[in-house]
């Protein structure tokens, strides 16, 4: 059965602003898997370092990036 969207059950109203709390939350978990990942990167030998494709210089400029970016 196949749907599809008609006029007269579309929604014509912009969609509701995001809660600010929720906006807190998002940002927060992104900063948490900055965090997890670049512990990760940070773990990785020269080999599994080749396997992604990903040089030395490449890794310590990550490393040194702010949690937040």
């Amino acid at each position: 059965m196949d749907r599809t969207l008609t006029a007269s059950s579309a929604s014509t109203s912009s969609p509701a602003p995001v809660a600010p709390y929720l906006r807190l939350f998002a940002t927060l978990v992104l900063w948490a898997r900055n965090v997890r990942t670049r512990r990760q990167l940070a773990s990785l030998d020269d080999r599994a370092l080749a396997d992604v494709g990903i040089s030395r210089g490449e890794r310590l400029a990550e490393l040194e990036r702010p949690f937040w970016r």
